[in-house]
């Protein structure tokens, strides 16, 4: 089986050893957490002279190891393979939440699992790294937990960049296949299209929707299941609670704003979707309601929707804006202001959108997602709000027609989606 490079993670993993902290890796199911940490990161530490007897790996979800699912097993497993106060420890601990009970977890202050992995915080010679995601201990839970004494890497699923590094065809033939079923690691070795949307339909109903009506105690609840469907069917697309709980009305569904509310909430911290706020670019600040949701992978999102709707689009907007939090990037949506007089010579503000407003520390890019620029009208069009920008930060058109990247004449940086997505240094061009 070919083995997927995840070198931006596997990176992250090795530069925060020994850091005196909890490593904790998030990410929705099936992104590929347990791969990092099990193959990736143990063949590093074998390969770095770190002694196989000094690795401590468990997955708790393995049947075989499901006496250590008991805290007081589980405690005196690790304590026992720690042999001395000398040598250098690793634990790898999958599935961490198995370890928990459901009424330890109704009282947090309880959970037994912190005590074990706090004590052995307190070995010199001990670094922990562990996951865990599902229906009674999601990631950001632990994290939670562990404030201040933990370290987050958040796993995405494959970017474009990674699943071109084993993907057999041209990088044309890629993107259509990827914008279709997205980048989950398993796909990549699934033959027919039958079996990706068999297994992406599955995915969705038996792990993601399952892990949150479990969780929240919605069995029953209709109100999660078509939540979903409108979201997906409104990606990239201005909404907020009240209009979301406004189209369960032609359903015959009686929810509120806040149920919707609390219902997204619940699918963020399950990374099935994110949320970008509007963020008033001359006035810096942020605007709040309404707010784009895009969905942690564009497959699941088309196969929520039985892969209708494929606007491509949506779609690239979609794989952009992850592609930019993947890059380390805090992404929002940015409105601008433009000023005109309507026929009676009033004056009147019009909101210009611009699509993506990225920053990570003193950077900050300005960019915009344009499927096609056939001419000058289409480009006068995508650069508008752009033009309305007064300060010096870059500004980038991505398109998906085919061209070498150039900057038009106000300076912009006009590139192909593809040629942005494969090269990790593309915003400097």
């Amino acid at each position: 089986m070919q083995e997927i490079k995840r070198d931006f993670y596997l990176n992250q993993l090795i530069d925060k050893q020994w850091n005196r902290m909890v490593k904790i890796i998030t990410g929705v199911r099936r992104c590929g957490k347990s791969y990092l940490l099990f193959e990736l990161f143990r063949k590093y530490l074998l390969n770095n002279g770190v002694n196989s007897d000094h690795i401590i790996s468990l997955s708790l979800d393995d049947d075989d190891n499901e006496v250590y699912r008991d805290p007081s097993n589980l405690s005196k497993y690790l304590k026992s393979r720690i042999t001395n106060d000398e040598d250098k420890f690793y634990i790898l601990l999958d599935e961490a939440q198995l370890a928990i009970t459901k009424e330890e977890y109704k009282n947090k202050d309880m959970i037994k699992l912190y005590g074990i992995l706090n004590s052995l915080l307190k070995r010199h010679n001990v670094d922990i790294y562990i996951t865990g995601s599902n229906s009674k201990f999601l990631s950001s839970d632990i994290l939670t937990e562990f404030r201040g004494r933990s370290d987050e890497i958040r796993v995405h699923p494959l970017s474009f960049n990674e699943f071109m590094s084993v993907y057999p065809k041209d990088a044309y033939t890629g993107y259509r296949e990827y914008s279709i079923y997205g980048g989950l690691p398993a796909l990549i070795f699934l033959k027919s299209n039958e079996e990706k949307i068999k297994y992406l339909n599955n995915l969705f109903k038996n792990i993601y929707i399952k892990d949150i009506v479990e969780r929240h105690n919605l069995n029953g609840d209709v109100v999660m299941d078509t939540l979903v469907d409108i979201l997906a069917s409104n990606t990239a697309t201005l909404t907020n609670p009240t209009k979301l709980a406004n189209s369960f009305v032609s359903g015959s569904i009686k929810t509120n704003a806040n149920t919707i509310s609390t219902y997204i909430d619940y699918l963020i911290d399950a990374f099935v979707i994110s949320k970008a706020q509007r963020y008033d670019i001359k006035g810096k600040k942020y605007i709040g309601s309404p707010f784009k949701y895009y969905f942690d992978d564009i497959g699941l999102r088309n196969a929520r929707l039985n892969f209708r709707q494929m606007e491509p689009t949506h779609a690239m907007e979609n794989i952009l804006y992850n592609e930019l939090v993947i890059r380390g990037f805090n992404v929002d949506v940015g409105v601008v202001e433009k000023h005109t007089k309507n026929n009676n010579g009033q004056n009147t503000i019009k909101l210009l959108e611009v699509d993506f407003v990225c920053n990570k520390g003193s950077n900050r890019y300005y960019i915009q997602s344009a499927y096609s620029i056939p001419d000058a009208t289409k480009m006068a069009q995508e650069q508008e709000s752009l033009n309305k920008i007064n300060d010096s930060f870059k500004k980038v058109i991505v398109v998906q027609d085919n061209i070498e990247p150039y900057h038009n004449e106000k300076g912009y940086l006009v590139i192909n989606i593809l040629d942005f997505l494969l090269n990790p240094n593309s915003l400097e061009l």
